[in-house]
């Protein structure tokens, strides 16, 4: 998998994870997912990701 496919899955995947905890757990975990969206909005916008930054530190490829 490349880099921004991985990406789109792990931020898939941390939002499913935080609203199945919201439900299950905690709606605290809601504040999670609301996090990785703006994070999302706010890459768009600047073009960096933390998460973009860590999997290329990994050795992800382009």
């Amino acid at each position: 998998m490349r880099l921004n496919e991985l990406l789109r899955l792990i931020a898939g995947v941390f939002v499913l994870l935080a609203l199945f905890l919201g439900a299950a757990v905690h709606p605290y975990w809601n504040y999670f997912a609301a996090f990785v969206a703006v994070n999302l909005i706010q890459s768009a916008f600047t073009g960096w990701c933390p998460m973009m930054a860590l999997l290329r530190k990994l050795g992800v490829q382009e």
